[in-house]
């Protein structure tokens, strides 16, 4: 790439521009291909895109990326001018999903700052053979044509198609381009509207002409617009058409001109021509876009871009002012002391903090649509390899949730999915068979209950067999309790378990006994739970219960010698000051204690992470029940220091080195400037 297109803002938006580009093509394209059908509106929007990708990538000197999106263009646009009957859509449909693998690859590569090196070659020379069979296919003898035109149209056609024929600019036109405020870099987006036109005519002049080189230009456009002129053979509909593509445009002048007055505007020297040197005529008539302001000053825009780095940046400070609001009202030197206004001003404080962290942490929720559309992706190309019919359903994919929960969940989701039609979707022959429709049905549901959200991943496949899933564990040792006192749930959680896997043939999508194990520790790393239950022949379904965010949780403080942790409160089922009668030991020596009649094991954390402390006695300190699914632990502390709101903080980096401590989820910094652990409550249970 250029010097001269390294700069990062410039280098931001044509990341943050096509990735969203790649996304709305994927989806269009993956809509297409469920209907076996490219509708004209869909082959409209995927040839706009692609012309846009197509101007951007040269733009910024990609030009692999560049090529590639100009060859699938060229196929779109044959199929929008000529619509040829015929058309392979499966076909087309993986060239093209061929292709956005290539360009993600691609913008992966240019985020990491590596060099974007890769080639399309063979793709590209498999997108000409298609465009070039598709043509061979509905175009008929020269003869045929000349029959079917009318004399007029016949003597257009010819001078419109002989290449070695000079082509005629039938029209002129001046256009003056007005970008959506805030939208920033507005000299690049003039530079792509004229590269893009390039394509079509050599024959164009536009103010301000040193548009690149040029800072001040920037603020001409935003004034007086981008001016253009220029002759074309294209209809007045189709130049309009063409500038609507624009990203980003506010306001489009777009004016048909004689030659007499277009020759009179651009022999003049445009770079000095002032403002009543180029004013149109008033003969001429200037067409707008209806529902537009024409006064550009008063237009303000209700939605703006944020560097995520910013959200984050910002996201920390209202955690430091949480730490500070709770370092103040809980200041040891207050205690004791009536401060009336003090309290009145604290409470106020914490009226305005609470409001700021609400508002920041809305900023940062993010729908779940995107993750969700991402899996059509996965069903379309595991049912053409495995040869199976299935359907996605999606419901809830408005549901919000913090960015950085998106950004842990998306490869746990994609392997339940992929799972679900490896292992639970039948054979559309075997599913005929059990009285069943030849295709089977996944359903992705996320929901709000209260500061969580539920992800469900549900199939109406042949379900699990508990049978076949305790010979496995048996052979495998991984049974922590007799069979028999077993509940489903729990023999439905041995799949869970590192090296688990009933799948006897070894594919490329499983049987390697890895995946579901790493799904669990993915979910449990940001404070989730997994669950699973299954019915033989009617299906499986998987439960994602997450936290809505992990930047601020309710948490309760409780000391071990002169060490704090934090126990997050969602976790907590109950705590109370145990009895020496209910203390047992098991066989192999474990500590234990009953609670109306059931046993559950203990976690003494001063001998978990070798802390001095005095109490160790049960007696003499506090329990706390915990629970995760159906599962129970008790922890055993010396005393409970309180509830609050605690920010989470990742643990040192040199901690990490040196050691892996299990059962830490992350640190924070109390009120009075001490230091609390937080415990990974499902890490405990291992």
């Amino acid at each position: 790439m250029s010097d001269r297109f390294t700069n990062e803002p410039m280098l931001d938006m044509f990341i943050f521009e096509t990735t969203q580009q790649i996304e709305q093509l994927e989806h269009s394209i993956l809509a297409s291909d469920k209907e076996n059908c490219y509708t004209p509106s869909a082959i409209h929007e995927i040839f706009r895109i692609m012309h846009t990708i197509k101007g951007s990538a040269a733009m910024m000197m990609y030009n692999e990326i560049s090529s590639l999106a100009h060859k699938i263009e060229d196929i779109f646009y044959y199929l929008r001018e000529e619509k040829p009957h015929n058309i392979d859509c499966s076909v087309l449909s993986d060239l093209v999903l061929e292709g956005i693998d290539f360009i993600k690859i691609e913008l992966e590569k240019i985020k990491s700052n590596d060099n974007a090196d890769g080639t399309s070659e063979s793709l590209k020379d498999n997108l000409i053979a298609f465009l070039t069979d598709l043509k061979e296919m509905n175009n008929y003898s020269e003869a045929d044509k000349e029959k079917q035109l009318p004399p007029v149209e016949r003597t257009k056609y010819y001078i419109q198609q002989d290449k070695t024929l000079k082509i005629i600019y039938s029209f002129a036109y001046k256009a003056v381009i007005f970008f959506e405020e805030g939208c920033e870099m507005e000299n690049v987006r003039a530079y792509t509207i004229i590269h893009n036109l390039k394509d079509h005519t050599n024959e164009i002049f536009y103010l301000p002409e040193e548009i690149l080189d040029d800072d001040e230009c920037v603020d001409i456009i935003r004034q007086k617009g981008f001016q253009i002129f220029l002759k074309i053979d294209l209809s007045y509909e189709k130049m309009h058409e063409f500038f609507m593509q624009t990203i980003f445009l506010k306001d489009l002048e777009l004016t048909s001109l004689e030659e007499e007055e277009y020759n009179q505007l651009t022999n003049r020297n445009l770079t000095e021509a002032t403002d009543s040197q180029i004013k149109v005529p008033n003969t001429i008539t200037q067409k707008r876009i209806e529902n537009e302001p024409s006064d550009h000053s008063n237009t303000q825009q209700s939605i703006i871009s944020v560097n995520v780095a910013k959200l984050d940046k910002l996201m920390d400070l209202v955690g430091e002012m949480v730490i500070a609001e709770a370092m103040v009202i809980q200041n040891p030197d207050l205690k004791g002391l009536e401060l009336s206004n003090f309290q009145k001003a604290a409470r106020q404080l914490k009226k305005i903090t609470t409001e700021i962290q609400d508002t920041v942490m809305s900023v940062r929720m993010v729908p779940l649509s995107a993750t969700f559309h991402k899996m059509h992706r996965i069903v379309r190309d595991m049912c053409k390899k495995l040869q199976k019919d299935v359907k996605l359903e999606i419901i809830g994919e408005d549901t919000e949730v913090d960015k950085n929960i998106i950004e842990h969940i998306s490869d746990p989701i994609m392997h339940l999915v992929r799972n679900a039609i490896d292992h639970g979707i039948e054979s559309p022959e075997e599913r005929s068979k059990n009285g069943k429709t030849n295709y089977g049905t996944i359903t992705l549901e996320a929901k709000n209950v209260g500061s969580d959200v539920f992800i469900i991943v549900k199939d109406n496949g042949k379900g699990l067999k508990k049978e076949k899933i305790l010979k496995k564990a048996r052979e495998n040792n991984l049974l922590y309790k007799s069979e028999a006192d077993m509940t489903d749930k729990e023999i439905f959680h041995l799949i869970l378990l590192p090296g688990f896997s009933t799948n006897d043939n070894v594919t490329e999508f499983s049987g390697r006994g890895v995946g579901m194990d790493v799904v669990m520790s993915n979910i449990e790393t940001i404070g989730g739970q997994l669950s699973v239950e299954s019915e033989v022949n009617k299906g499986t379904t998987f439960t994602l219960k997450l936290p809505l965010t992990l930047a601020i949780i309710d948490g309760m403080n409780i000391r071990v010698g002169k060490s704090c942790y934090t126990i997050p409160t969602i976790s907590i089922k109950e705590s109370f000051k145990p009895r020496e009668r209910d203390i047992i030991t098991d066989p192999d020596g474990n500590d234990m204690i009953m609670v109306r009649g059931q046993c559950y094991p203990i976690v003494r954390l001063h001998e978990l992470y070798k802390v001095d402390t005095r109490v160790t006695q049960f007696t003499e300190g506090i329990i706390i029940m915990v629970q995760q699914e159906e599962r129970f632990l008790c922890i055993f502390a010396d005393e409970l220091l309180g509830q609050q709101q605690v920010v989470v903080k990742a643990l040192p980096k040199y901690i990490l080195k040196m050691k892996k401590v299990k059962g830490l989820a992350g640190c924070t910094l109390l009120g009075d400037g001490s230091i609390s652990l937080i415990l990974e409550i499902g890490q405990l249970f291992h």
